[in-house]
């Protein structure tokens, strides 16, 4: 990626105001011509949004879109929208069991409808705030008793079973998060209180031990920063015992929005844990540690997006598709969504988007707390160390990566602008070895459609690019911060 280091969130503002204009002209068109029987919208096909029959994992987002429009323009009609269809639909996402996308379905919506309140943009109503909290508790719990143990913690397991371990569900931690930061805990046989907290770290120690690699030489394709979509475990023993992909190349090789995951997941939860007390900490290794355990990921998986990602900050669906070989030095030029061989994944770019601008962020902060602990003890006078300034420009490093992933999808190719087709980001891919992305007629790859979850992780990062153009709080899944 060739990374712009000339542009601002204040120089995105046309670009913004534009981008959530047609947001909501998608939004409206979509909720005009419901899809028959009830489904929730996963991907279009010839720009319309189609179901299909899985999880209705991305149900959330389609609601949780109207209010992510209501926060970045005040248009009442799309919070009324937002709550009127959580209230209405996504009780069954609550309790079930079945799944690994809490995060995915009812953060969108209860923590959306939560944190607006908190924020003073929902009229503060007790019985509506008590609606809103309770479902956080159970959505969080819930998530928490869909454990695989193993002789040291476990991880929360994926639709395929116990024994399997998605990246992707890093960013379901933020059903735990809030239900921990309400007070709750999972009861367990014998009233044996599990904390939340605990079952968030536990997941993550053993996500970033088996799907992320650090360049270890853990096997013969250990580079660091490269992603395993899944990890088996054997359940009789809890052994670890290979990495797998479903929806990547090869086990081998990164699927793309697998990264983008683990790079936003990491992101946000840093961000989460740095509003925690050290007494809260402390039983985990305590800040530095918890810290560690975070960003460490976190700066494997965005380094490595950069060097793999296209010059426009688009990357390909996975980084060791075969036919990348036909594309020569793709690396070097911008992302071509209507090439021959391979297609790329917007919505990927629209998830490592915000996991970058997020990273940038905390690393600056923490590059400043640590000039401010230092001036404090020595006097300001002592100035900054090599190493500070350094954690300064690498926050801003990864902050412009971020401006530049964003810059590209607010414009043409990947800004749907035709009121025919119903999606916002174009050129998202689902399920590529499943062959269920749409193939238009004359080509040989899918491109032109959209995702649900492209869509709504770009109005995300909008969102969080605004924030900062206006100078207003900062933008987080947990609340609004200074």
């Amino acid at each position: 990626m060739k990374i712009r280091h000339d542009l601002t969130p204040a120089g995105l503002r046309p670009k913004l105001a534009r981008f959530w204009q047609l947001s909501a002209q998608k939004i409206a068109a979509l909720e005009q011509a419901p899809l028959p029987g009830g489904g929730a919208p996963v991907f279009t096909v010839r720009g319309r949004y189609t179901a299909r029959g899985w999880t209705e994992w991305t149900q959330g987002f389609q609601f949780g879109s109207a209010l992510l429009q209501f926060d970045a323009t005040g248009a009442e009609q799309f919070l009324e929208l937002g709550r009127r269809e959580t209230i209405a639909r996504m009780a069954p996402h609550l309790t079930h069991f079945g799944v690994h996308d809490h995060g995915f379905n009812n953060v969108s919506t209860y923590g959306n409808l939560w944190r607006l309140m908190n924020a003073g943009r929902i009229a503060e109503n007790a019985g509506e705030r008590n609606f809103y909290e309770l479902a956080l508790k159970v959505s969080g719990a819930v998530q928490a008793r869909r454990w695989t143990r193993l002789p040291e913690g476990g991880y929360i397991h994926s639709f395929n079973g116990p024994h399997s371990l998605f990246a992707d569900t890093i960013r379901s931690l933020r059903s735990l998060a809030l239900a921990h930061r309400l007070g709750h805990a999972l009861c367990e046989e014998n009233d044996r209180r599990v904390s939340l907290l605990e079952r968030l770290i536990q997941h993550t120690q053993t996500t970033v031990q088996r799907n992320v690699y650090f360049g270890a030489g853990r096997d013969a394709y250990d580079v660091r920063g490269r992603v395993a979509h899944e990890s088996i475990f054997n359940l009789t023993d809890g052994c670890y015992r290979c990495p797998n992909s479903q929806q990547g190349y090869s086990p081998f090789t990164t699927w793309t929005r697998g990264l983008a995951w683990i790079l936003l997941g990491c992101a946000e939860q840093l961000e989460f844990i740095s509003t925690l007390g050290d007494v809260e900490l402390k039983a985990f290794g305590g800040r530095r540690a918890v810290r560690e355990l975070f960003l460490r990921p976190a700066l494997a998986t965005a380094d490595y997006f950069i060097a793999q990602t296209a010059s426009d900050g688009i990357p390909y669906w996975d980084t060791g598709a075969p036919g990348l070989a036909q594309l020569g030095a793709y690396l070097d030029r911008p992302a071509e969504p209507h090439n021959d061989f391979e297609p790329v994944d917007s919505s990927a770019a629209a998830i490592a988007a915000q996991g970058l601008l997020r990273l940038g962020s905390i690393v600056s902060r923490l590059a400043s707390k640590k000039a401010n602990t230092r001036h404090e003890s020595r006097g300001v006078g002592h100035g900054t160390r090599d190493s500070e300034r350094e954690t300064r420009d690498m926050g801003r490093f990864y902050w412009d990566a971020g401006l530049t992933v964003l810059n590209t999808l607010l414009d043409e190719p990947y800004l749907s602008t035709s009121p025919k087709h119903q999606g916002l980001l174009l050129h998202s891919v689902y399920h590529r070895p499943n062959g269920w992305d749409y193939v238009p007629r004359g080509r040989k790859i899918p491109c032109g459609e959209s995702s649900m979850w492209g869509d709504y992780h770009a109005r995300e990062a909008a969102l969080l690019v605004q924030r900062c153009a206006e100078d207003a709080p900062y933008y987080t899944f947990f609340g609004d911060q200074p």
